[in-house]
């Protein structure tokens, strides 16, 4: 039986791939991809295991910072680690992108594989492994992940166009359907948010002036609405605060379903949060992971189909030495 759930999770990943399978339908992404790939029986998952821990250990909030990272790659481009690129243009250098944070984690583990493991490794399956191990350290469940991808080599900033928190449910469904990704995983992916925080300016207009009414959202819990605005008082001077994506005090930096519950209780932080526990085509799924014992295995199976939108596999792309430089800017 759980060698017939494997090969059901391989072939979803070769469907989210752009179909880029090998003959016989075999997935170009696998499990045990780097066995025997290099010497003396290293294990490269748990040389980035221990990298995580590490940096876990010092500063819990590493967790949500790899998602954030792993989406924002994934999203432009496919999972190829172009995020990861240095230059004047690129998607480091975007707007949407200033604020993410996990770079010298990555750079880390990377250092230590190609210490025992030289040319063998993508970046891009880095970051998915790191991600991985994060959201085991917070308390989520350790799903398993397919490797072989390969290191893009274009990175640019006019690429990234990330939808934004105000987004409308109907057309996010759409942006995660361009990708390959069902309302269903959409909805999993967003509880990524069970972690992490949310910047004033991010939902500074549900407090005071929602969608130029001049009035708050009227989908906020009250005594919500008086917690934030103690916080981000309506002038502008205080966009960098932060507050919790999820108002559980208890299980703010714990991989769980507690963000849904917080939003069935119009508790969500974000507009596109508070949305989907309104909205009647994700209503249900919310209800649903809110009131079960699911998250775990939904959230996992659907980071596995993110970690397998627009792969490069085979011979395409390259294996960066450094992950914020491609082999050809190095020549």
């Amino acid at each position: 039986m759980a060698k017939l759930i494997i090969v059901a999770l391989a072939f979803l990943v070769c469907a989210a791939s752009r179909g880029q399978c090998e003959e016989g339908g075999t997935p170009l992404l696998k499990v045990g991809f780097y066995d025997g790939k290099c010497a003396d029986t290293t294990d490269v998952e748990a040389v980035v295991g221990d990298v995580v821990a590490s940096f876990y250990d010092r500063d819990h909030t590493v967790a949500a910072a790899l998602l954030r990272l792993q989406f924002h790659d994934c999203f432009i481009r496919g999972c190829d680690a172009s995020i990861l690129l240095d230059g004047p243009n690129s998607e480091k250098t975007a707007l949407a992108n200033r604020r993410i944070r996990g770079y010298d984690l990555i750079e880390a583990a990377k250092s230590s594989v190609e210490a025992v493991c030289p040319g063998v490794v993508s970046c891009a399956d880095i970051i998915v492994m790191a991600t991985r191990d994060a959201v085991f350290l917070s308390g989520g469940g350790r799903y398993t992940v397919q490797m072989g991808r390969r290191d893009g080599a274009v990175s640019s900033a006019s690429d990234v166009n990330m939808p934004t928190s105000s987004i409308s449910v109907s057309d996010l469904i759409k942006v995660f359907g361009d990708k390959g990704l069902s309302p269903t995983d959409m909805v999993y992916l967003l509880g990524g948010h069970t972690i992490g925080v949310a910047r004033c300016s991010s939902f500074r207009d549900r407090l005071y002036n929602f969608q130029n009414t001049g009035e708050p959202d009227p989908t906020m819990d009250s005594m919500l609405r008086d917690t934030l605005i103690t916080r981000c008082p309506q002038d502008s001077l205080s966009d960098d605060n932060t507050v919790d994506l999820d108002q559980n005090s208890s299980s703010s930096s714990t991989v769980d379903n507690s963000y849904y519950q917080q939003i069935l209780s119009n508790r969500g932080i974000l507009q596109i949060d508070q949305e989907l526990a309104l909205d009647p085509w994700t209503q249900p799924t919310v209800n649903s992971i809110a009131q079960g014992w699911n998250f775990t295995t939904g959230f996992g199976q659907a980071m596995i189909k993110l970690g397998a939108v627009q792969v490069l596999t085979g011979e395409q792309g390259e294996i960066r030495q450094f992950c914020y430089s491609t082999i050809e800017r190095r020549q």
